[in-house]
């Protein structure tokens, strides 16, 4: 018998794809940059956290790159997110029709990338109805792989880590919360999909 009770899944390359390399080439070639520098990662991550708003981080990029415009920057942000193939929706529903786990979201997004997914994946709110609880960093500011994120989750929703199962494809992201005791899987994005859950980690199922 299992001693998994809840389902804790992130969202980019599990759900959704992604395209990192591609939109960070995309980004360094409008931003005309080598690599990305510090200030514009601690900016990313503050907004990812909802530590500062849509509109603030817009004027900071139109500021420090005045040859763009807001949709240039909104266009290279929202470069990254591809396309959510249906049979990982039709898995997640019988997941939840199934109603053997609880079933967490917890995705390190933000207020653009979830407003283009509202808009440009028809069955989003579908999606998102298949979860007990849906935790988006910029709604709760906090933010993976901070131990304070996973602790979070465990005691809002009363949860044993040993009895929770976390997907993820960033190792750092399934390191932090090995270290607290919960089951992961580091899924590989490019070898492995999140239909085959039940599968590939059989022993634990």
């Amino acid at each position: 018998m299992s001693t998994i009770k809840t389902l804790i899944f992130d969202f980019g390359d599990v759900f959704i794809n992604l395209d990192k390399q591609g939109a960070m080439q995309n980004a360094l070639d409008l931003f005309e940059l080598d690599e990305l520098h510090e200030d514009l990662v601690a900016i990313n991550t503050l907004y990812e956290q909802g530590l500062i708003s849509t509109k603030e981080f817009l004027e900071f990029y139109t500021d420090n790159f005045p040859k763009l415009s807001k949709k240039d920057i909104i266009d290279a942000w929202n470069y990254i997110l591809k396309d959510f193939p249906q049979n990982r929706l039709k898995f997640i529903k019988k997941l939840a029709e199934e109603d053997n786990y609880k079933l967490i979201l917890l995705s390190n997004t933000n207020d653009l990338h979830i407003s283009w997914i509202a808009e440009n994946v028809s069955f989003y709110e579908e999606f998102k109805s298949c979860f007990d609880t849906f935790y988006l960093s910029h709604e709760i500011n906090l933010r993976k792989p901070n131990t304070d994120i996973y602790q979070f989750v465990l005691n809002e929703n009363k949860l044993k880590p040993e009895e929770c199962f976390f997907i993820d494809d960033t190792k750092e992201n399934t390191d932090a919360a090995t270290a607290l005791g919960i089951h992961v899987w580091n899924i590989d994005e490019n070898t492995q999909d999140i239909v085959d859950l039940l599968t590939i980690n059989k022993d634990l199922f």
